[in-house]
């Protein structure tokens, strides 16, 4: 038995409109959200063309695939993804084209799924997990017969074969999906250390921020006040209305303990690493998560924020990179410091849904080109006004000072010139007495008031 897709209507009908004007094929991404019995898609966008194609695709007559960019198309899916918060995925792609399914297409979209998808997780801080769904979805599109062609692939498994699959449309699928919001502070520390002096600033801060993961991963996380059992049910305790359960408010507050991260197996302690430098992140970040309201589990809930959270930090981590090199920053001398302002979090809302997408804006951008931005990439026409403002323009920076040489650049194993000074890497455990005896105060209060609250 194939999966099940459930599609918002609006989703068919923004396929239905796409006019290939004599193109060979549009092609594009389809976004949503897995679960255990059925996948949601919540939105569809075609892959915008490159200049170039534009000129050769208007004298071309038949639909021939090999010029199908899938080193273009696998960007663009790894900028959408940077637009989407918790709990949505690029699930698939789309084509539309004037033929009907034959083996040149469904090899040339099965590459292409599994490019994008070995792409865009080379960049997250988080690994799926061996529960979740690893099938992504195939749509074709003859748009001179009106069939549809539905066909599903195994990320996980490189040779897996195509297996159909059912599309099935509904009206207002997304209408009332439940918001989870978390506010997150965070002052993160990374040493440069000497030994990796061949490594970039931006691959010694990915290698920090795998450490800061865990911390995440394995926090605590409070769900309106509450510890939840992560197999029952996310509105369990909600108003009930005709035999069906109803949330009193489509929105959760969440919070994040990472306070409590003891292992006894491991126990760690203060350590002095020789280093170049180091860098620091600080500040509070805006995270929001959305998840389906068929049955929410708190587990599926709870790993929707946690993966808004890795995934919001580090893609300002890598945005910002990316414009220190596209602005090439002059070299900084020797134990001087340099803070940069990441960009912050702005967020729309998709037309007739309670979910919104985000975007990222640094601070000499105009609210102009971040509607540009969201036009070009999602292929939908946005109100400047429905722009929100997620955070202030300070709420994160990240600080570097480097005292011998760390660059943007390669450096390729080249020898520090400079006399090396010692740093003193966090202490996450200098007292596990102390902290151990706290850990178990604020989790024993923390039952009491959930006992008492039930």
């Amino acid at each position: 038995m194939g999966r099940t897709y459930i599609v918002e209507e609006t989703v068919g009908q923004y396929l239905s409109n796409i006019n290939l004007q004599g193109k060979a094929f549009v092609s594009g991404l389809l976004i949503g959200q897995c679960s255990s019995q059925k996948d949601y898609i919540i939105l569809a966008t075609r892959t915008p063309p490159k200049e170039e194609q534009n000129e050769n695709l208007k004298h071309q007559q038949k639909a021939k695939l090999d010029n199908l960019d899938e080193e273009w198309a696998t960007e663009h899916a790894n900028q959408v993804s940077r637009m989407l918060p918790g709990g949505l995925l690029v699930l698939g792609v789309f084509i539309i084209t004037t033929l009907e399914m034959g083996n040149d297409f469904q090899n040339a979209l099965r590459r292409l799924v599994f490019a994008m998808e070995k792409s865009m997780n080379k960049r997250r801080l988080w690994n799926f997990t061996e529960e979740e769904i690893s099938e992504r979805v195939t749509l074709h599109i003859c748009s001179s017969t009106k069939k549809i062609f539905c066909r599903t692939y195994d990320i996980h498994d490189p040779k897996s074969s195509a297996k159909p699959a059912d599309w099935k449309y509904q009206n207002g699928l997304s209408t009332s999906w439940l918001s989870l919001e978390c506010i997150v502070h965070i002052n993160i520390h990374i040493p440069l250390s000497t030994t990796s002096v061949s490594y970039t600033l931006e691959k010694n801060t990915k290698n920090g921020l795998a450490r800061w993961a865990k911390q995440i991963e394995n926090g605590v996380y409070l769900i309106n006040g509450q510890v939840k059992d992560e197999d029952g049910d996310l509105l369990e305790g909600q108003k009930k209305s005709r035999g069906n359960v109803q949330a009193t408010s489509h929105s959760f507050d969440v919070r994040v303990l990472t306070q409590l991260l003891l292992n006894s197996d491991h126990r760690s302690t203060a350590t002095v690493q020789i280093c170049s430098g180091s860098v620091n992140l600080k500040g509070a970040v805006k995270c929001r998560a959305y998840i389906h309201s068929n049955k929410p589990k708190v587990k599926d809930a709870v790993q929707a924020m946690k993966r808004d959270i890795l995934n919001t930090v580090a893609d300002r981590c890598e945005m910002l990179f990316e414009d220190l090199l596209l602005n090439e920053i002059p070299e900084k001398k020797d134990s001087e410091k340099e803070f940069h302002i990441l960009p912050h979090r702005v967020f729309i809302p998709i037309p007739g849904s309670t979910v919104m997408l985000c975007d990222y804006k640094f601070g000499d951008e105009s609210a102009e080109e971040m509607r540009d931005h969201f036009i070009e990439m999602l292929d939908h026409m946005i109100q400047i006004e429905d722009l929100e403002i997620a955070e202030e323009i300070n709420t994160a920076c990240m600080s570097y000072s480097v005292n011998t040489e760390a660059s943007l650049d390669n450096t390729d194993d080249e020898q520090p010139k400079q006399p090396i000074k010692a740093t003193v890497i966090l202490k996450i455990q200098q007292n596990i007495g102390v902290i151990a005896a706290v850990a178990v105060a604020v989790l024993a209060a923390g039952i009491s008031f959930h006992y008492f609250s039930d």
